[in-house]
């Protein structure tokens, strides 16, 4: 039988089990949405941006492990994915973006909404193709969701030109993917196993320490267990919160520039870092020559490019993070050798003592709302079991650090590239996943603004989302910055004219707060989260001169932290020297 280029297209995200298709129509794409009208096996939502589509499609895959997909139109169309595309490449989202093109024979003559779509995404994509015959299209299909889901999972482009879509050929879909250059190693080499399990057993001061990775590689069960039979001290990053149980007694928190005193001075201090779907990243590292100073490094990924490419390792372990640690757990039960009792003993007296200064104790105040105290609760109110997404800046660190998060894929956000507008586009793609889990947004009045017409499309497709946007009417990271290594010279950080958000989100047909006191805060969020059919908009007007501690200065040491002013200031290395 033979079937259009856009029927083609549209069947195969079927046989995909494709559920929701973000996009925006256009000229180039218009026989593509055409033979979308005919069927009812893919939903399409239509966003009021591209950008917003690839975030929407980024917080369906994080929440789901499964590939979030797009489809948007030729020129702007395509340039107005490049943010979401690239925010995914970065935290290894798997993605499969498809852009229409111009027709085949007025490629590269400047025709009308023509852009190179291969060559403007190429830095930030794991693949991308062009389809030059319509008989190459289900295939090409194929490869790009096999090509994103596997392995490192990331982005992929497939850029359709119009005239591809309205030739004819035999459909057929291939039931798997074979590509002679693409083999992603899924089991860990046993030699290396056996000497990374006898390396962690021999540790006096053992440290692991885990991203991203052990959410994408669904490891978070085999990695609880590993770690409760061994006993030893666990950090996540930014990306990995979640894989790990925040509440259990052998979790430190989160490490990095705004990570825990405990954990990053356990870090420092280990002799044996075992380091499982983490990247070693500069947020992470701070100074590269003061970290983990004496430690001998353990590191699994199934990337092997990312090992050996910050710090040197020790013994470099490629595989999936899943199978690599269930076959390290089978060598820990069968070895002779078991974890140094009084060792590891002592090892925990000292971090209990780091864990004792509680950095993160802030100032509380009857007058001014602080964003911790409105995190705090959510928390609580939540029983921390909503999917909480955020933007960029000081409220994704305060939620990273207060909302403790038990369980994968609930922390949706914008960890490698930083992404500014990530947070209600991505709720979105959230909530179409789990559309009767609480969602909630945690934003600022910077971010929320760059991707705000996405109002319209939570309204448009009764979505229930709860945005809480912690409002100090600044750039409030910027603004830290400012004030810690410019002399307090504010450059354009103040957001100055800014909307009332409560009369916004009522324009938008949503329910809107405007909240002042700290009084109110655990009132307004009950309220919110009872209303289970509307998306409220709950504007915190917090005090504006809250920092986000500890931090990490730029060039120090990741020992090396400053702590809140109502904390004790802890001495550094080289002052008690």
């Amino acid at each position: 039988m033979e079937l259009t280029g856009a029927d083609i297209f549209v069947r195969c995200l079927a046989e995909e089990g494709v559920e929701y298709l973000f996009g925006y129509p256009g000229g180039a794409a218009l026989h593509l949405y055409d033979a979308l009208y005919t069927q009812d096996k893919v939903q399409h939502i239509l966003v009021r941006h591209e950008q917003g589509a690839t975030h929407a499609a980024d917080g369906y895959a994080r929440s789901t492990g499964r590939p979030g997909v797009v489809l948007v139109t030729s020129g702007p169309g395509a340039t107005n994915t490049v943010t979401g595309i690239a925010t995914a490449h970065m935290d290894s989202i798997p993605l499969v973006v498809f852009t229409a093109q111009v027709a085949s024979a007025l490629i590269g003559d400047d025709a009308f909404q023509e852009v190179d779509s291969v060559g403007i995404t190429r830095p930030c994509v794991k693949h991308n193709f062009l389809v030059r015959d319509v008989r190459d299209l289900a295939v090409t299909i194929k490869k790009a969701f096999y090509i994103a889901t596997t392995g490192r999972p990331g982005p992929v482009v497939v850029d359709i030109p119009k005239d591809i879509t309205a030739h004819k050929t035999e459909y057929f879909y291939p039931e798997t993917a074979v590509i002679r250059s693409y083999s992603p190693v899924k089991k860990g080499h046993q030699t290396q196993i056996k000497k990374g399990v006898e390396l962690l057993l021999s540790a006096k001061r053992p440290m692991i320490y885990t991203g991203g990775g052990i959410v994408l590689g669904e490891a978070s069960a085999s990695l609880t267990a590993f770690v409760r039979e061994l006993g030893y001290p666990i950090t996540n990053t930014l990306m990995g919160l979640g894989s790990y149980p925040a509440t259990d007694s052998l979790f430190l928190g989160m490490l990095g520039m705004h990570g825990t005193y405990e954990a990053n001075m356990a870090m420092h201090e280990c002799d044996v870092l075992l380091a499982v779907g983490a990247r070693f990243d500069d947020r992470i590292t701070g100074d590269l020559a003061q970290f983990c100073p004496h430690a001998r490094i353990v590191h699994v990924d199934v990337d092997p490019s990312s090992i050996g490419k910050t710090v040197p390792v020790e013994v470099p372990i490629v595989g999936d993070a899943d199978t690599v640690l269930q076959d390290m757990m089978k060598r820990v039960k069968a070895s002779d050798t078991k974890p140094d009792s009084h060792a590891l003993k002592s090892w925990w007296q000292q971090i209990e003592q780091w864990r004792g200064l509680k950095c993160l104790t802030y100032q509380k105040s009857d007058e001014l709302i602080k964003p911790q105290y409105v995190l705090e609760h959510l928390y609580e109110l939540t029983g921390g079991d909503a999917y909480v997404t955020s933007d960029v800046g000081q409220h994704q660190m305060w939620t990273a650090q207060y909302y403790k998060f038990e369980q994968p894929r609930r922390w949706i956000n914008s960890g490698g590239l930083g992404t500014m507008g990530f947070g209600l586009p991505a709720a979105m793609g959230v909530q179409f996943a789990h559309p009767n889990d609480t969602v909630v947004c945690v934003t600022g009045e910077a971010s929320i603004q760059m991707c705000i017409q996405e109002l319209s499309t939570c309204k448009q497709y009764a979505l229930p989302i709860k945005v809480v946007n912690l409002n100090n009417r600044y750039m409030g990271m910027v603004r830290q910055w400012q004030e810690f290594f410019y002399e307090k010279r504010y450059s354009h950080s103040y957001m100055e004219a800014l909307p009332d958000f409560t009369l916004l989100a009522e324009s938008y047909g949503h329910v809107g707060f405007k909240i002042t006191k700290p009084s109110d805060v655990e009132g307004v969020l009950k309220e919110a989260l009872g209303m289970k059919d509307r998306l409220v908009f709950m504007d915190f007007i917090t005090d504006q001169k809250e920092n986000v501690y500890p931090m990490v200065g730029a060039g120090k040491g990741h020992h090396e932290m400053h702590l809140a002013p109502c904390n004790a200031v802890v001495p550094t290395d080289r002052e008690l020297a």
